[in-house]
């Protein structure tokens, strides 16, 4: 495969010229704020000498999915890195406004993640989207984009992607982590967008929002550089301990609550649970317990609800259905000591 850097040497991002060899911190400038204030998304770019393919790693696409930020800092921050061949974008806020706000959207309302490709003359989502795709995206072989759960929610370490597709499997596979989700592709986001132009994205999601979650962290930088190694950008090392067995799900689907009232949790992330078993009851203000809430099938728990309020209907457990799921419960636990060591 010929990749978009060796057909040509000239990387040039918001009028920057990126040369073999160079690494640049770029302000790519945005939309104003209302009070003149100017905005911009930080990008870091750094070229090796030698050719490679050109990823981007992405983060704080939604505002308040912070995990990523911290990432992309260790990332390039890191001597890991030093002996690199092709190209790495890494922009590890791309929703400076949502930021800014701590909100999962733009001031507009919209969800970035589902106004791509977007429009230089469009909303504000739109573009942002536009400028993202046209600067950083089209540029690229290959994507990683960083994601927590949403507000109130944590999730478990796991990839999702088009795992239906070879090359973007064995990325999946390379990131090392226990859970892969084949994931469809939704209307409207990056990795749709980027799929058209033929680029193979990975989307990771771990921990919640507005929070910094260790694990979760660590996790990501250990599998951004795994998939480097495996695009061969980065050397291959040998590896000190056996890495984690990677699991791809059948099916996943969350439970809801089948009454309002407020949550005692009797399962976590990662746990393994069987059709029928008890993952939380709902009490009602005066202790008594007006309903529980049952696993649908044999499972890992892969995302939860952390508020202890919920209405009826609403989503509390996300459980990924595997075919040995017992397996994969250890290989999260071989996750968990590692990087909690």
């Amino acid at each position: 495969m010929t990749t978009r850097n060796q057909a040509s040497d000239e990387l040039i991002i918001g009028g920057h010229r990126i040369e073999k060899g160079d690494t640049k911190k770029i302000e790519l400038p945005t939309v104003r704020l209302y009070t003149d204030t100017n905005m911009a998304i930080p990008i870091f770019v750094k070229r090796g000498k030698k050719p490679g393919p050109t990823l981007f790693v992405s983060g704080a696409i939604h505002g308040d999915e912070l995990n990523g930020i911290e990432i992309i800092s260790r990332l390039i921050n890191s001597k890991t890195i030093n002996p690199l061949k092709g190209t790495l974008i890494a922009v590890p806020i791309v929703n400076a406004f949502g930021v800014l706000n701590q909100s999962r959207y733009l001031p507009d309302r919209r969800d970035l993640n589902r106004s791509f490709p977007g429009s230089a003359k469009g909303s504000l989502a739109g573009r942002i989207a536009h400028l993202f795709m046209q600067e950083v995206v089209v540029k690229c072989d290959y994507g990683i984009d960083l994601h927590t759960g949403a507000i109130h929610r944590s999730n478990l370490p796991q990839i999702r992607a088009n795992l239906d597709d070879p090359l973007t499997l064995g990325m999946a596979e390379a990131f090392g982590v226990p859970v892969l989700i084949n994931s469809n592709l939704r209307d409207g986001s990056l990795r749709q967008c980027a799929d058209e132009h033929g680029i193979h994205m990975l989307l990771y999601e771990a921990g919640q929002a507005l929070r910094f979650d260790e694990l979760s962290i660590k996790a990501g930088v250990k599998g951004v550089t795994n998939v480097m190694r495996h695009l061969k950008m980065l050397p291959k090392l040998k590896p000190r301990k056996k890495p984690f067995q990677p699991f791809v799900a059948t099916e996943s689907k969350w439970v809801r609550a089948s009454d309002s009232g407020f949550v005692i949790h009797k399962k976590e992330l990662g746990d393994h649970v069987k059709e029928n078993e008890v993952l939380a009851e709902i009490k009602k203000p005066l202790g008594d317990v007006s309903a529980q809430i049952l696993s649908t099938a044999d499972g890992i728990i892969i995302g939860k609800q952390n508020i202890p309020l919920v209405q009826e209907g609403e989503a509390v457990y996300h459980i990924a259905y595997f075919q040995k799921p017992g397996r994969v419960e250890a290989s999260i636990e071989q996750m968990q000591e590692t990087y909690d060591e």
